[in-house]
């Protein structure tokens, strides 16, 4: 339970997940954030307006999935590493999950890292397909993994160290 161990349950992440529909329309946004606090910097980084906080900062984000881009700024902009970007259009069998990064090293372009779910459990081994550092003074990195589809709304986190060469 979310308020006991910090893990949602599938109730609570059906609240915060697009349609299988807009998933297969290309990259979009999920917020995983369930607590209401005072907090509204993924919606001043969104450029199309897509996330809103309102009427009051101490509301959940509400992402509007018709409007996302996919375009990361969000994940970069959260300080509760509560946003990922999912893009089911990756490759017809699997997906990618953008991840934000706080720990060193980062894992490079083309090793692989050990993906976790949500309560840390290890999933496998998945490519990185790309890590950059956020914009400006953000030392927050996105790291995107390729993961089967059908763990794409399971992997969200990468373990610290768990990278290999292939």
């Amino acid at each position: 339970m979310l308020s006991q161990n910090g893990i949602p349950t599938v109730n609570d992440l059906q609240q915060v997940m697009p349609s299988e529909e807009r998933l297969n329309k290309g990259p979009v946004a999920i917020a995983e954030c369930f607590q209401c606090i005072p907090c509204n910097p993924c919606s001043t980084a969104c450029p199309v307006h897509a996330i809103t906080v309102q009427p009051d900062i101490n509301q959940t984000p509400v992402i509007d999935w018709d409007r996302c881009i996919g375009c990361r700024q969000c994940v970069a902009a959260c300080p509760g590493l509560a946003i990922f970007v999912v893009d089911m259009t990756y490759r017809p069998d699997m997906a990618t999950v953008t991840i934000p990064f706080e720990f060193l090293p980062v894992p490079a372009k083309g090793m692989k890292a050990q993906g976790l779910s949500r309560a840390g459990a290890p999933l496998g081994w998945f490519e990185v397909v790309e890590a950059r550092q956020a914009r400006g003074n953000n030392l927050t990195w996105l790291v995107t993994l390729a993961v089967p589809k059908d763990l794409a709304m399971e992997v969200r986190n990468i373990k610290a160290g768990g990278y290999r060469n292939e």
